[in-house]
């Protein structure tokens, strides 16, 4: 029986969150498939233009925290 893949399914494989066997069975199908494979292309193109982002908190927020477990922190034992 051939395997029908959806978009989701190419999303989660460009994303590398399929398992071992999904992996191998999406790239099989691409193998066999120019359509599939240009679909995926189209995704990965797009997929590399997406910027580069990474998120981080605040100084402040990182400050606070800290400061939170000072004050909530049990008292040292000798």
């Amino acid at each position: 029986m051939k395997q029908t893949y959806t978009e989701n399914d190419l999303l989660r494989y460009l994303y590398r969150e399929t398992s071992v066997t999904d992996t191998l069975a999406i790239e099989d199908a691409m193998a066999a498939d120019r359509n599939l494979t240009e679909a995926f292309e189209g995704m990965q193109e797009a997929f590399n233009q997406l910027p580069r982002v990474k998120f981080g908190p605040s100084k402040s927020s990182i400050e606070k925290i800290l400061s939170y477990s000072k004050e909530t922190a049990l008292e040292e034992q000798p």
